[in-house]
């Protein structure tokens, strides 16, 4: 994926390092348990069914990119990508599909530095716009979202067609 961010890793021997770092498939078990997080804390735990493979097989494939924040050697934060289509504007953009940060590593600018990073790649790799979702009722990250100017898009909803009736749609 274009603008790739580089690892800006500082010896191994200081375990209170912050690195950001662009994950890989053999980062998979790491991603993973920051989904698995996730959706523990949108409440949204039933619906996870990713295993580890799955995760590796995105990476691997292309399909999506992610960056980790690690501490020391602990992965605790992820921000998962991946390219769309700006279909008005005529570019490409970035979809920011997972931004997390492990409960106990909030407030220390982790999320903060994870946008920053997406930011550059987006800007750097002539993207028109990254975009993402927020859940309705997650006024802790809607008001971090508006700090650093990003703006609700009003009069949209999303849609998702799966399971029964995505395979009745499709015979």
């Amino acid at each position: 994926m274009d603008g790739r961010v580089q690892a800006r890793r500082r010896r191994p021997a200081e375990p209170d390092a912050v690195t950001i770092r662009q994950a890989g498939a053999s980062d998979a078990g790491a991603v993973h348990a920051l989904i698995r997080a996730l959706a523990v804390y949108e409440k949204l735990e039933d619906k996870f069914q990713a295993g580890v493979a799955d995760i590796a097989a995105l990476l691997d494939s292309g399909a999506c990119s992610a960056l980790l924040v690690e501490h020391g050697t602990e992965a605790v934060g992820l921000a998962l990508y991946y390219p769309t289509v700006l279909t008005f504007a005529g570019k490409r953009g970035l979809w920011l599909e997972d931004l997390f940060v492990q409960p106990d590593h909030r407030g220390k600018g982790h999320g903060l530095a994870l946008l920053k990073a997406l930011a550059r790649i987006t800007v750097e790799g002539g993207y028109g716009a990254l975009e993402w979702n927020v859940l309705d009722w997650n006024t802790p990250s809607i008001d971090f979202y508006g700090q650093i100017g990003a703006e609700p898009q009003h009069g949209w909803t999303d849609q998702r067609l799966t399971g029964d009736a995505l395979s009745a749609l499709a015979a």
